[in-house]
């Protein structure tokens, strides 16, 4: 018989009740200190930062979320790395961690979920819930309204188009679209001399 914690099988990514008094008592108090954090200014640089500093797992130089910004455990199981920006409406389901690399942009809306419930309906009513770590490679763009499944990697120097639901793995270095979303091609030589369609990145720079 299995004799781990409620909170011992989150942390391992097994079943586990995520209403275990344990769980709620790590829960609440950072939910509330995300609610102070959406209501800071843009003005207030600092104390966002500090927010970050303090919250997150891992949070290095130079990170800047658009607010408001959403997440189950107020951003506690994030790891990002430096010179990452997301927009507005950022939401990491972050039961489980999510891990982010260097450069990495997010437009708005985007949603990273390593929550995931069982398939049975009978677990379901059991309300039982399981968590797979997310991670994204660095200098990576993940485009508006992009949802990120739980246990899903995505390399580093890839683009997700606008509106991608990411189900599974996307490699370095391609441009990934679609539902679900698929490589749809390679990151290569063009993309250094055109920018947008027939629009050279020399003519910006002259």
């Amino acid at each position: 018989m299995n004799n781990m914690t409620e909170l011992g099988k989150m942390k391992a990514g097994m079943l586990y009740d995520p209403g275990d008094e344990e769980i709620i008592r790590e829960q609440v108090p950072l939910q509330d200190k995300l609610w102070a954090f959406n209501q800071l200014k843009s003005s207030q640089m600092k104390e966002k930062e500090a927010y970050m500093k303090e919250v997150f797992a891992e949070c290095g130089e130079w990170v800047y979320i658009e607010l408001p910004f959403h997440a189950n455990f107020g951003g506690h199981h994030a790891h990002f790395g430096s010179f990452i920006y997301a927009n507005s409406n950022l939401t990491l389901v972050d039961d489980g961690h999510v891990y982010i690399g260097d450069h990495v942009m997010m437009g708005p809306n985007v949603t990273i979920s390593t929550a995931a419930h069982p398939i049975d309906p009978e677990l379901r009513r059991k309300n039982l819930q399981y968590n797979k770590d997310v991670h994204i490679g660095e200098n990576t763009w993940i485009g508006a309204n992009v949802c990120i499944m739980p246990g899903v990697t995505i390399g580093k120097n890839t683009v997700i188009g606008a509106g991608s639901v990411v189900t599974r793995d996307i490699p370095d270095n391609v441009v990934a679209v679609g539902v679900p979303c698929r490589v749809m091609r390679e990151v290569g030589e063009h993309d250094k001399e055109y920018y947008y369609k027939n629009e050279k990145v020399s003519d910006c720079f002259q």
